[in-house]
């Protein structure tokens, strides 16, 4: 009984006791909260001015940090520019070098082509020579006898158009000269006035000249070139040496 009635003076003279230091303590934690609520910058900020500088120095922070985020734009934007320019710069190379290729190529070809032309033309140019010389026929050869001497006056006579045959030719060589290139006669009225006959069929020299054959030896005493001649002259005056069968 004696302790409970201690514990109850006890407790009430304590709570008295206590009543304003509880209520101080309170107080205490209350300002403890409301100094833990202020801001860390707040401890330094006295005055006015500090509080400026203060909201100047958080200001540059985020110029600083918007500097930072363009200038990374910028930096991204002119590497994608680069990029872009290398690979239209590529592209451009590559078209240059396709057609630079396709410009060869065609040059290849037409050197190729003219190349092909000019042998063409070599082979046509030598084939037709070659057809020309086989056209062409060999050099008739003669002997260096009266035959062969009518043989080639013939020849000539018939290329210029001149008529005559190996007959009437030989007839009247052999009747005016007997065969005899360098017969001249003497006693004719044609020697009688300085102009003698001369050759295989006594030709004077003024008829020689008047009737001589082009492509013949201009000396009255050349057996084909006296020949070609009179025949010539045989042809205007008669028709043909045929046509002849005495002095003309």
């Amino acid at each position: 009984m004696l302790k409970n009635t201690t514990a109850r003076t006890l407790s009430r003279s304590l709570t008295k006791h206590h009543k304003i230091a509880i209520t101080g303590v309170a107080a205490l934690g209350t300002a403890a909260i409301a100094v833990s609520a202020i801001p860390s910058s707040a401890a330094t900020i006295t005055t006015g001015a500090p509080e400026s500088e203060a909201r100047v120095a958080y200001s540059t922070e985020q110029i600083k940090d918007v500097k930072g985020a363009v200038t990374d734009q910028l930096a991204t934007q002119t590497v994608k520019v680069e990029a872009i320019a290398a690979q239209k710069k590529a592209a451009a190379d590559a078209l240059a070098k396709k057609q630079a290729e396709a410009a060869a190529k065609k040059q290849a070809l037409a050197q190729a082509v003219k190349k092909a032309t000019q042998e063409r033309a070599a082979k046509a140019a030598a084939s037709r020579s070659v057809e020309r010389v086989a056209a062409k026929p060999a050099a008739r050869s003669y002997a260096n006898n009266l035959d062969g001497w009518i043989r080639q006056s013939l020849d000539i006579m018939k290329s210029k158009g001149i008529p005559g045959s190996y007959n009437g030719l030989y007839r009247n060589i052999m009747r005016e000269s007997s065969g005899n290139p360098m017969a001249i006669n003497g006693w004719d009225i044609n020697a009688i006035n300085g102009i003698p006959s001369k050759g295989l069929l006594q030709v004077i020299q003024p008829t020689f000249n008047a009737y001589h054959v082009p492509g013949t030896s201009w000396n009255i005493y050349d057996p084909v070139a006296n020949i070609t001649a009179a025949a010539n002259y045989a042809a205007d005056k008669y028709g043909s040496m045929d046509n002849v069968n005495s002095a003309y």
